[in-house]
């Protein structure tokens, strides 16, 4: 371990609508999260829109990528308590950067991607945009670490992995979020050197990370682990702990977290 070296804390959330979990205590529980880096997805919002206690949170800087395409759609942000070295919306390709799905920070000892991943579910036009994004996101995160950055992503993938990862798997091997082409894309990218930081530490069923509102799901836990913090390989040794937060409610999603060494301040 290097000397000046010091564990942080990263948290992802889906928050459904940033305007509607400040409704149901976002502040409150930021101010509580003790983390050093917060990314949202889905947050249905530009910062003009949005309050200045949601723009400037007390102690963090803030970044936020909107959609172009439509309002109230969309959108990630990443709140956080240091400067990044570097920041970029986006991938560097219109057809996928216009919905506000990526906010890249590069900090002194890692780049972090926060990312929020299409759905599938709405028609195959949409199913076919998911894995072409998933395969120009694939060729663009390879690109990051082929430059020798350790490379961090976290977010709403949209895709259980396996069976272990949802309550009803056979029920839903034709369903988007668990097609074999969406989990075969999963199988490729961990292949190719990134690794499921949750499952580092738990292999135990039960464990998810989103369930339907509409059938209220969540008091049966009938749900999907489709938000995850991946890191590079050379990352790896690094990771200190990795854990779904489920007592946190205010979406249909729950915050997830990371803790790794960095050298960050």
């Amino acid at each position: 371990m290097v000397p000046d070296m010091k564990t942080i804390k990263l948290v992802s959330w889906n928050v459904n609508g940033i305007r509607a979990v400040a409704k149901k205590g976002f502040l409150e529980w930021m101010s509580t999260a003790n983390a050093d880096v917060v990314c949202l997805q889905e947050t249905k919002a530009a910062p003009e829109q949005l309050a200045e206690s949601l723009t400037h949170v007390d102690g963090y800087q803030s970044y936020f990528s909107s959609s172009i395409v439509k309002k109230g759609y969309s959108g990630v942000v990443t709140y956080t308590r240091f400067t990044p070295r570097g920041t970029a919306n986006g991938m560097g390709e219109a057809i996928y950067d216009n919905e506000g799905r990526i906010i890249t920070t590069e900090f002194s000892d890692f780049t972090l991607l926060n990312v929020y991943f299409p759905n599938g579910k709405a028609s195959t036009e949409r199913l076919k945009y998911k894995l072409d994004f998933y395969e120009y996101f694939h060729r663009h995160v390879q690109e990051l670490v082929s430059k020798g950055q350790g490379v961090i992503i976290c977010g709403d993938v949209n895709t259980a992995h396996q069976e272990i990862d949802l309550a009803r798997p056979k029920e839903n091997v034709k369903i988007s979020g668990f097609l074999p082409e969406e989990r075969a894309w999963m199988d490729r990218f961990f292949a190719s050197g990134f690794v499921d930081t949750f499952r580092i530490f738990n292999q135990e069923r039960g464990n998810y990370t989103w369930w339907d509102m509409l059938t209220r799901a969540r008091d049966r836990n009938v749900g999907w682990r489709i938000d995850y913090f991946f890191v590079s390989s050379s990352l790896v040794d690094r990771v200190k702990h990795a854990a779904i937060h489920q007592e946190v409610m205010g979406s249909d999603h729950c915050p997830i977290s990371l803790e790794i060494l960095s050298t960050t301040k």
